[in-house]
């Protein structure tokens, strides 16, 4: 199956990220997790923390920024995705864990302009 132009953007996005995050000394997990709650973009460890990253991904900003598009069931949908992957990934279930977001605004040739990594974005509650 060919990837759609939204999947593409998406994927090429969680990459941007990555290699950000890495940058920064996380250390790679696991990219598109899936389970019945829904899905995770990117698990990485930051030292002793492991981190849930929710990455967005946009193409200019005439439709918002792309940190405005996460919605309530989305973050509910990631934190439960999150809770899941704790309980299959018995090794990892000690870690403190949190969320974070990365947003990316690429433009058109798919270089990034723009970048905002928020730590701690999405809590219970």
């Amino acid at each position: 199956m060919t990837p759609t132009p939204r999947t593409q953007l998406g994927h090429g996005g969680e990459g941007h990220a990555r290699r950000f995050l890495e940058a920064k000394g996380y250390t790679f997990v696991a990219r598109n997790w899936r389970c019945p709650a829904g899905e995770l973009d990117l698990v990485m460890r930051d030292g002793n923390e492991l981190v849930f990253v929710e990455v967005k991904t946009r193409r200019g900003e005439r439709l918002g920024r792309a940190e405005e598009a996460v919605t309530a069931a989305q973050a509910r949908r990631i934190l439960a995705a999150a809770e899941w992957f704790l309980m299959e990934h018995a090794t990892l279930d000690g870690l403190v864990w949190r969320v974070d977001l990365v947003a990316l605004t690429l433009d058109t040739g798919g270089a990034v302009r723009r970048l905002t990594h928020a730590v701690n974005a999405l809590t219970t509650g």
